[in-house]
């Protein structure tokens, strides 16, 4: 079980480090400086996809992290074994990047939807001001309250 913990985790910390990389503030320099989308090397570095395999590669060896094993011995099952655990490690974390997506997605709306709110209010009230400033100065007060019998 834990083996499938460790799979699925280092799937997430994938997702993320290229999710960071290709999105995030703090690398747009470098995604910038090697041209961005309309340049191979900077298409590179900013598909998710693309970076979440540089990553899993790196992390594969590092972590641990084999859940495939083939049966060829020697150097060549070491590095097929390397090749498509990395493999699966990035499928999976595509779909985690799907299901950020739809949450991200949805934080967005209501982000949006409390901006508009907001919006909509400032206006009301700059409408409120505007015309306030329109009426005779004896209309700004306050109504007198209702008389008590």
């Amino acid at each position: 079980m834990t083996d499938l913990f460790q799979l699925f985790a280092v799937a997430a910390v994938v997702m993320g480090i290229s999710q960071t990389i290709t999105k995030e503030r703090i690398f747009a320099p470098l995604r910038e400086r090697l041209g961005g989308k309309e340049r191979w090397c900077g298409y590179l570095v900013s598909c998710p996809y693309c970076v979440s395999h540089y990553v899993a590669f790196v992390l594969v060896p590092l972590t641990g992290t084999y859940p495939i094993r083939v049966v060829v011995g020697g150097w060549v099952g070491l590095v097929l074994s390397w090749f498509f655990s990395s493999i699966l490690l990035t499928v999976i974390a595509a779909f985690y990047r799907v299901l950020f997506w739809f949450v991200d997605e949805s934080q967005g709306l209501v982000r949006r939807r409390q901006r508009a709110e907001e919006e909509e209010i400032a206006t009301q009230r700059l409408v409120r001001q505007k015309v306030e400033h329109q009426l005779p100065p004896e209309q700004h007060a306050e109504p007198p309250p209702p008389d008590s019998h």
